[in-house]
């Protein structure tokens, strides 16, 4: 096969097809996504059976952990897609919205409408679900898309890209509006981000490593987010009750997420209360924790402790790993996270309405919460449907991205003969 060309002629089919996209009216992105989840859950059990090849081999190939999580379709995940794509179908549709119209004394009318972006790529590992939300933001918000899963989900990629086409079909919009590329090749990836000419913008969701690659070779923007090293504070005025629940769910509900606790953080004057109380929640799912000196004396008997050092601090363990931080109080946190988060996610408990507000405004992240899960930073939590990805971008888009992050706008204006003197 040659690369190459194969990309180019998918990236000019991609190309023809946005400007179907972009002129296709509500009804139709609606039907075909009404179509798509109807068509998920009619052939639940084949996208299982495809998803049991995808294991099988991960397996096979020693796929950590973490990975293997992801790549997992259960039941309840299946069901998930199609309830995404049924949200995404209720939203109202952004695109051709003109907002902000204002008269100029010249007598000329300005405004700004929503547009597409056009041609989105989307690089992602070992999430077949990414298949779905793409697919399904992209052609809501009037984009095409190229879609380029991991090696790990090709069967279960396969199977899915069969029914987006079907729903698109029956919908009478361009098969060409969601590609899913079928090959392994890694040559695809380099191909796809130095193809400015057909791809509007890069979606990368995948290892530090493959957004580290993009971030250096891409010829083409991106939206992305590098690391996730969200942080939960328990402040001195943090309801007990409402703190080992949420701190307890922002690291063990899942650990290979980007939204996952990887630094706990507890005010001085209530630590001797919380974290005993903590570490024998964390010790039944054998977390190791990675202290600071302070921590280290209150949890000592811990039976998986280490201290930590200024690595911990800077690092996403997507695993059953959580360092800990003693703090003088809002402030030092604060200063604490802004040092050393990943502009993710970073979450307060607390009683206290001005430290709320006080970390609302002050920590420079894409979700800030109080009394909250990090848990909940994702795009179907959010009310988005689904999300193409996060982005802790300061740019274009900022936090989940769903639909309005995968358009732009372009300035309109209405003219009554009016002329420039």
């Amino acid at each position: 096969m040659d690369i190459q060309q194969t990309m180019t002629d998918i990236g000019r089919a991609a190309r023809k097809a946005s400007r179907a996209m972009a002129k296709a009216d509500t009804a139709a992105k609606n039907r075909a996504l009404q179509l798509i989840a109807a068509a998920i859950r009619r052939d639940a059990a084949l996208l299982t059976a495809a998803n049991q090849k995808d294991l099988d081999a991960a397996r096979a190939n020693g796929l950590a952990a973490a990975l293997v999580d992801r790549l997992t379709l259960s039941e309840k995940a299946i069901a998930t897609m199609a309830e995404g794509l049924e949200q995404i179908a209720a939203l109202p549709d952004p695109i051709g919205e003109i907002t902000n119209m204002k008269y100029r004394p010249s007598g000329i009318q300005v405004g700004q409408m929503r547009v597409p972006l056009g041609v989105i790529g989307i690089i992602y590992e070992a999430r077949p679900n990414v298949t779905v939300d793409a697919a399904g933001l992209c052609i809501k918000s009037g984009n095409a898309t190229i879609l380029r899963g991991g090696s790990e989900a090709i069967h279960c990629n396969q199977a899915l890209a069969k029914l987006v086409k079907e729903g698109l079909a029956g919908a009478g919009l361009p098969s060409e509006a969601v590609q899913i590329i079928e090959t392994t090749d890694r040559a695809v990836v380099g191909a796809m981000i130095t193809m400015p000419e057909f791809i509007d913008v890069i979606v990368p969701r995948g290892g530090k490593g493959l957004i580290e690659r993009l971030m250096k070779d891409s010829k083409v923007p991106m939206i992305k987010h590098l690391d996730g090293i969200c942080h939960v504070y328990i402040d001195d005025k943090a309801d007990i009750a409402k703190a080992l629940p949420v701190a307890f769910n922002a690291k063990c509900h899942r650990y290979g997420t980007c939204n996952t606790m990887e630094t706990l953080i507890v005010a001085r004057d209530i630590a001797q209360l919380v974290l005993p109380e903590l570490a024998k929640l964390f010790a039944e799912k054998q977390v190791e924790l990675r202290a600071d000196a302070e921590a280290m004396q209150i949890l000592t008997g811990y039976p998986l402790l280490k201290a930590a050092t200024e690595e911990d601090w800077h690092t996403e363990y997507l695993d059953a790993i959580l360092s800990v931080k003693i703090v003088s109080g809002v402030d030092e946190a604060i200063d604490f996270i802004n040092t050393y988060s990943s502009q993710h996610t970073d979450s307060i408990i607390t009683e206290d309405y001005s430290r709320a507000l006080q970390f609302l405004r002050e920590v420079d992240s894409a979700s800030v919460m109080v009394n909250a899960s990090t848990r909940f930073a994702d795009g179907f939590e959010y009310g988005l449907g689904a999300e193409i990805g996060i982005s802790n971008d300061k740019l274009h888009a900022r936090g989940p991205v769903g639909l309005e992050g995968l358009t732009s706008v372009k300035f309109v204006v209405l003219g009554h003969g009016e002329v420039r003197v």
